[in-house]
C-alpha cells in the first residue's frame, strides 16, 4: 500500500472535522432523550466526601447503619463472609466472621439481627451484638429462599420487621422487562423469615424517562428515604439511581458519572437524611464510600 504524505496544514483540516465528529457523538450518544435533572431533591452530586476504603475492601458492597446512626459503618464485600465495621474516614476497620467466602452482596441491620444477602438467593442471619466477636457460631442460613435469580439488594423496614429484595437478573423478569421483588417478614421472637407479598419495577416508565436499559434495570442496591418514603434504587451496570414512590412507581430517574461512581454497589441514609454510595475499586481506583449531605429543599414559587 503506497503511503500518502501530508503536511501540517493539510493534516489539521482533516483532522479537526473528525474530532468534531466523534466528540459530537460522544456527547450525544449517551444522553438520554429527556430532560437531565442532575441530582436528586436536597443532594449535590457533583460535591461529595470521599472516603477511601482500605485494601481489605477494595470489593466493598453493601453498607448498612444501625438505626440510622452513621457513628459506625457496617459492610460487607463481594468475597468475604465477614462484617466490617469501620468509623467514618477512618481506614482502620474491624470484623467478625460469619460464613466462608461466597458472593455476598448487600446487608440489612434491624431489631439487634445482622442480615446479610448472598447473590444466590440465600440470606445469613445473627445477633448484632455479635459484631465486636472475631467469629460467630450464632449464624441461620436461610439457603436461597428467594426464587431462582441474581440477587443484590435488600433493605428492611424495623416498621414492619419486613426485607425488601430486588432482583437483579432472572429469566423471568428478562422476558417481563420487570424487575420483580419479594418481601419476608422477619419474626422478632422465634427468628423465622416467611414470604409474605411481591412487587414489580417496571423497564417501560424508566424507559419513558428517557433512559434506554434494553438488558433491564439490573439493581445493584437499595434504600427508602425516611424523610419521603420513596425508594431509591442504583443500577452499577447502567449508572442510574431510580427513584420510585411507595408503590414502586417510578418518578424521576437520574445518571450517575462513572468518574465520580465507580461501580456503585450499595446505599443508605442516617439520621440527618445524609446519603450515602459505596463503590467497588478496581486495578487502579480503591473502594469508597461517597457522603452527600442533605441541605433542606426550598419550595418552589
Amino acid at each position: 500500500m503506497s503511503r500518502i504524505n501530508l503536511n501540517t496544514k493539510q493534516k489539521k483540516y482533516i483532522l479537526l472535522p473528525l474530532v468534531l465528529i466523534m466528540s459530537s457523538y460522544a456527547l450525544f450518544s449517551c444522553k438520554p432523550s429527556g430532560a437531565i435533572v442532575k441530582s436528586y431533591p436536597g443532594y449535590n452530586f457533583d460535591e461529595p466526601e470521599k472516603f477511601n476504603m482500605p485494601e481489605s475492601l477494595l470489593e466493598i458492597s453493601g453498607i448498612a447503619f444501625n438505626k440510622l446512626s452513621s457513628d459506625t459503618i457496617y459492610s460487607i464485600q463481594d468475597e468475604d463472609g465477614s462484617l466490617f465495621r469501620q468509623k467514618w474516614d477512618d481506614r482502620k476497620q474491624q470484623h467478625v466472621r460469619f460464613a466462608d467466602k461466597g458472593d455476598y452482596e448487600d446487608l440489612a441491620i434491624m431489631k439487634e439481627t445482622v442480615f446479610v444477602l448472598e447473590s444466590n438467593g440465600s440470606v445469613y442471619v445473627f445477633p448484632f451484638a455479635d459484631r465486636n466477636l472475631k467469629k460467630t457460631s450464632n449464624v441461620k442460613e436461610w439457603k436461597k429462599i428467594l426464587p431462582k435469580g441474581e440477587y443484590e439488594s435488600i433493605y428492611a423496614d424495623p416498621a414492619t420487621n419486613s426485607l425488601y429484595f430486588l432482583t437483579k437478573t432472572s429469566n423471568d423478569d428478562h422476558k417481563s422487562r420487570h424487575a420483580t421483588g419479594y418481601i419476608l417478614n422477619y419474626d422478632v421472637k422465634t427468628g423465622e423469615l416467611k414470604k409474605t407479598g411481591t412487587f414489580e419495577l417496571a423497564s417501560k416508565e424508566i424507559e419513558a424517562l428517557g433512559y434506554k436499559i434494553k438488558n433491564g434495570l439490573k439493581a445493584s442496591a437499595l434504600t427508602r428515604n425516611p424523610k419521603t418514603n420513596e425508594w431509591l434504587i442504583l443500577s452499577s451496570v447502567n449508572k442510574l439511581l431510580v427513584v420510585a414512590n411507595w408503590d414502586w412507581k417510578v418518578t424521576q430517574v437520574y445518571h450517575l458519572n462513572s468518574a465520580d461512581f465507580n461501580q456503585p454497589e450499595g446505599i443508605a441514609f442516617d439520621n440527618r437524611l445524609n446519603l450515602f454510595i459505596s463503590n467497588e475499586g478496581d486495578e487502579i481506583s480503591a473502594g469508597n464510600i461517597l457522603k452527600f449531605k442533605y441541605t433542606v429543599v426550598q419550595p418552589q414559587r
